[in-house]
């Protein structure tokens, strides 16, 4: 078995450089690194050309078209049985390409996915974003969970695939925005055996910062209306419920507003925002003890009630969002 790692880059050298480190410490040796630059204008190419001969690495520039398209190219160019795809903010416990050889040599998965975690040297806004994208409290608890709700569905930050299913694929079909899921319906509708190794984790930064991490989920939110236009029975009731958090946020912020001005004289109103209020502030205390206890840090708990709402409305917006847009108003918005 020999695995072909498939990593798209775009603007990020540091990155690279953590993330190769992390690889030359694989206590499986058999596979090489697949390093797609998408266009960058600060390649990393000195920052590879360094494990040259520590690992076995090949690099290759293309124009940017997106990290979907980034993957295909690296396909095409890899002498693998099996193409693992990462992104570029992730470290690889030393441990990974054995757990995922002992998991194919067991199951035999045709494509396959593990989840994410956070490490002791992130700092306290990115062990709250990976809270927040693993927590049972959010959405992020139906990814990589052994109890996921219905199919699992790889994810491009830590997933593989056989080579037989990337010829019979052909890969990618859209180069951003929830291409990865798009991917992954298709090998399951295609008759793969597709499944989730819940010890092949990997860990993940995300994104540094609030705005970063808004717009990423943002586009998640968008991208899952996206999918709907192709697969509309892949549209479920779960992934609809950030946008109702998010309008039932806007609107208990809006009826504590009129209950303000109105001094409190509508009675059931007054007890309706009340009842709300203290639904939300059981909600916060719950993100609160759950990711403190968990971390164990009351700093990335009090982080984490900020990331969790953060991630819900961002999605919640995008969500909204595109389905007024591509199901109302019929507008093509996909990338």
């Amino acid at each position: 078995m020999f695995f072909s790692l498939i990593i798209p880059l775009y603007n990020r050298p540091e990155e690279i450089e953590e993330l190769l480190s992390t690889l030359t410490k694989q206590t499986f040796k058999d596979f090489e690194v697949v390093i797609v630059e998408d266009g960058s204008t600060r390649p990393a190419k000195d920052v590879i050309a360094r494990f040259e001969g520590v690992l076995d690495v090949h690099y290759f520039e293309k124009k940017n078209e997106g990290q979907g398209f980034a993957r295909n190219y690296g396909f095409e160019r890899a002498r693998g049985t099996y193409f693992i795809v990462f992104d570029s903010d992730i470290l690889v416990p030393s441990e990974y390409l054995s757990v995922i050889k002992e998991a194919l040599d067991r199951e035999r998965w045709d494509a396959f996915g593990g989840p994410d975690a956070a490490h002791e040297s992130f700092t306290p806004i990115q062990k709250a974003i990976s809270y927040s994208m693993t927590s049972p409290f959010t959405t992020g608890g139906i990814r990589g969970n052994k109890k996921h709700v219905g199919q699992f569905h790889p994810r491009s930050f830590n997933m593989g695939i056989s080579r037989e299913v990337w010829k019979k694929t052909g890969g990618y079909k859209l180069s951003r925005r929830s291409e990865d899921i798009e991917f992954s319906i298709r090998m399951i509708n295609s008759g793969f055996k597709v499944g989730l190794v819940p010890e092949a984790f990997v860990y993940h930064k995300r994104r540094t910062s609030l705005p970063q991490f808004f717009k990423q989920i943002y586009n998640f939110g968008k991208g899952r209306i996206d999918i709907a236009q192709i697969y509309p029975r892949e549209l479920k009731p779960v992934h609809a419920l950030p946008a109702l958090f998010t309008i039932g946020i806007i609107g208990l912020l809006v009826l504590n507003v009129v209950d303000i001005l109105l001094f409190g004289d509508a009675v059931v109103l007054h007890y309706m925002v009340w009842g709300g209020n203290i639904f939300l502030l059981s909600f916060i205390t719950l993100l609160l003890l759950h990711s403190s206890l968990k971390t164990k840090s009351l700093k990335v708990g009090l982080w984490s009630v900020v990331t969790a709402f953060t991630q819900l409305m961002a999605y919640g917006f995008g969500f909204i969002g595109n389905y007024i847009d591509r199901v109302l108003l019929r507008k093509d918005t996909s990338c």
